[in-house]
């Protein structure tokens, strides 16, 4: 790996940015030592196939990941067939991330099913069989299919990782899955937690291979970490008063004092009044040794690679400026 350390460091190509952007940004990141770039698949953002083939095409060694393909709006087939694809031209350099896909989205596309555990699974296991060459019919509650198989398997089969949140879908990916990606605001104590869920999945299906944790991060680099603090704020208090957070919060235990300070002021006091010590746990900021802090808690929790997630409003430059801060 590029940063000489016992991870992989990786950078998120954010949706925000246009796709014209993506070739020169992959060039970039690979030049400034990066192990993974990461590109997004958000309903009626890019393409998170077509972005993936576009960055492995146009760089030598870069790890490219796809975080996450919805597993609902594809037929399994037709994502096996794109996954065998690049791993075929770009064989061990993608990394394929399947998930629930956002509710609302799914609902919005007429895509949502009736289980989404049941149709996760369905689809994780009937891509993976598919990318090992098998032949085969599957009935299931979400798809059916009738002896399929790819023409075009391939040699080196690329690790399905499940981008989850909860302890029953942390699970299931233990059994499934390759591994993991755990989205932003992943903290350790989450991390160490959802490390056990996965662990628990993995004994229940008997599997004792290694199963690779994906971290998603916030990453911010003002050397003044208050000033630093100050940019992440806003974002995080939202993302917590918003209720969709519960789960990955809820094993810091600061779940209740959040309650606590929203049922009291709304959101505007959850903001003015939540710790810096909860700022510095969902993210990564400050200083390169502030950096090496906090990655270093997220690997020890039990993350085997840190995908480093520029803040909303900044630029494309922020490759180059994560680089300098921490890769030297």
């Amino acid at each position: 790996m590029n940063n000489k350390n016992d991870y992989n460091l990786g950078i998120m190509f954010r949706r925000e940015h246009a796709p014209e952007d993506l070739p020169d940004f992959s060039r970039r990141a690979e030049e400034a030592g990066f192990d993974e770039l990461w590109v997004v698949e958000d309903c009626f953002y890019g393409s998170g196939i077509a972005s993936a083939a576009t960055a492995l095409a146009l760089t030598e060694s870069i790890k490219v990941g796809v975080g996450i393909m919805p597993a609902v709006a594809r037929n399994p087939v037709f994502a096996a067939m794109e996954i065998a694809t690049l791993a075929r031209l770009f064989p061990g350099r993608l990394l394929p991330g399947i998930g629930h896909g956002v509710a609302g989205w799914m609902r919005q596309i007429d895509a949502f099913p009736k289980s989404q555990l049941s149709a996760l699974e369905e689809v994780t296991t009937s891509v993976r069989r598919l990318l090992k060459g098998e032949s085969f019919s599957f009935d299931g509650q979400h798809i059916q299919l009738d002896e399929v198989s790819l023409v075009h398997p391939p040699e080196h089969i690329p690790p399905i990782s499940l981008g989850v949140r909860g302890p029953k879908s942390l699970a299931l990916s233990g059994r499934v899955a390759d591994g993991t990606i755990l989205a932003e605001f992943a903290a350790p104590a989450y991390v160490s937690w959802a490390r056990q869920q996965i662990e628990s999945g993995q004994k229940e299906a008997g599997r004792k291979d290694h199963h690779h944790l994906t971290v998603f991060a916030w990453a911010c680099t003002d050397a003044d970490t208050d000033k630093a603090r100050q940019q992440l704020r806003p974002l995080i208090s939202s993302a917590i008063a918003s209720g969709k957070l519960d789960s990955q919060i809820a094993p810091l235990n600061i779940l209740p004092q959040a309650k606590e300070l929203i049922e009291s002021g709304g959101p505007e006091r959850l903001e003015a009044a939540m710790p810096n010590d909860w700022i510095d746990q969902l993210a990564i900021l400050g200083a390169p040794e502030d950096w090496e802090r906090a990655i270093h808690r997220l690997v020890e929790a039990g993350a085997d690679s840190i995908v480093l997630v520029p803040l909303p409003d900044k630029g494309l430059d922020e490759v180059e400026v994560f680089a300098r801060h921490f890769l030297g």
